[in-house]
């Protein structure tokens, strides 16, 4: 699959389990929703690899609030130097779903 660059602001969910995203830009969802049926495993899941600040990662986005949330773990997020509110680079490439 292509590989995508964008640039997004990092947010964090306050639940019971605090946790921090990256939601992605309208234009980029929309390219993702074209392409989720072909690559989404279990409950929309879509896997995605990542790179935000030199580090490297795999995981996978989900869709909410009309966008793809990426969700940075703490390990990653601090590895990256990264926390809410800050305006973060991310090339990332969706992945072939595992099925």
């Amino acid at each position: 699959m292509s590989p995508f660059s964008f640039e997004v602001e990092v947010i964090q969910w306050r639940g019971p389990s605090p946790f921090f995203f990256a939601p992605l830009p309208a234009p980029e969802a929309e390219e993702i929703r074209r392409i989720a049926k072909l690559v989404t495993y279990g409950w929309g899941m879509i896997p995605v690899e990542v790179e935000i600040n030199d580090v490297v990662f795999t995981t996978a986005m989900f869709a909410r609030d009309g966008t793809y949330y990426l969700p940075l773990k703490d390990a990653v997020r601090k590895k990256a130097n990264v926390t809410a509110g800050d305006r973060i680079p991310v090339e990332m490439t969706v992945q072939p779903a595992q099925r």
